[in-house]
């Protein structure tokens, strides 16, 4: 592992998975500028204050989107190098038969407008010829699976990011307003005694302590949690494992107010003790 700061260059031909690689090493701890011009990289190392920041990581997409003269790049890269950063190139590839049969099914305009696609993904691998032999990592991506890809970035990359924990985010809602899209796993507590039934507490929400003691103090309760949390300090290792950097767990009742708040607030303090990163999230508290 490295302290020093470090700048990627993602290029390639098009089609070729320079976005899908940019999203890896995002979750890598990269940030990533996209469509940048070589002339302006210095200025975004500048302005990310990179070279003062030993821990500093920096990525930034060039490619044909600007057009195909790549000479300025070459220069960038060697004004960046010799300031102390520490620069790579990434150069993302594929076979002509792939990148023509991924721009027939996307029907998307190839950056290079020749006359044909067959025609501009030539003029692009000429133009391209000389950074992908200087290139640091050429990875080719014809018969690979986004999930290979980015098995690869990790492998060339992650050791030259600080290790980062698994952050877990805990939500809950209610299901009248519907499931949130974005979860991992979704959990349902409707099973539990419902708060809503007792005029005195309908008012309160789960965060109130006569609620959440209410909700709490079942036998279910307390073995849901029990199992949940197990499950989640099971799977948060595995999760890292296949490249996972974030999990996000939902919590939902009927309504969003009281049991799945009172059973998020615990499960968060209870993977907290587990020393899990964890923030929790109440979406429908106030309806």
């Amino acid at each position: 592992m490295t302290n020093a700061p470090h700048l990627i260059v993602i290029t390639g031909m098009s089609g070729a998975g320079k976005s899908r690689a940019a999203i890896d090493l995002e979750d890598l701890g990269f940030e990533v500028v996209d469509n940048l011009p070589p002339a302006l990289i210095k200025d975004v190392v500048n302005h990310v204050d990179l070279e003062d920041r030993p821990s500093a990581r920096l990525a930034v997409i060039v490619d044909t989107r600007r057009g195909l003269e790549f000479d300025e790049l070459e220069h960038a890269i060697a004004r960046i190098a010799g300031s102390g950063v520490k620069t790579s190139v990434l150069f993302l590839d594929a076979s002509n038969e792939a990148l023509l049969n991924r721009y027939s099914e996307n029907r998307r305009p190839h950056p290079v407008a020749a006359d044909s696609i067959p025609e501009s993904i030539a003029k692009e691998r000429e133009a391209l010829a000389d950074v992908r032999a200087r290139a640091d990592v050429v990875i080719d991506t014809t018969d690979r699976s986004v999930h290979e890809l980015r098995e690869l970035i990790r492998e060339a990359f992650s050791a030259e990011v600080p290790a980062q924990p698994m952050r877990v985010s805990v939500r809950s809602f209610g299901f009248k307003y519907g499931a949130p899209r974005e979860v991992d796993l979704l959990l349902d507590v409707r099973f539990l005694p419902n708060p809503h039934w007792d005029p005195e507490l309908r008012p309160l929400t789960g965060t109130d302590p006569i609620v959440s003691d209410y909700v709490l103090d079942s036998e279910d309760a307390a073995g849901f949690l029990e199992k949940v949390t197990d499950l989640v300090t099971f799977l948060i290792p595995r999760f890292q494992v296949e490249g996972k950097s974030y999990v996000t767990i939902g919590i939902g009742c009927t309504g969003g107010r009281h049991r799945s708040v009172a059973i998020a607030d615990e499960l968060g303090k209870r993977l907290r003790k587990a020393e899990v990163d964890v923030a929790v999230r109440h979406r429908d508290i106030d309806k």
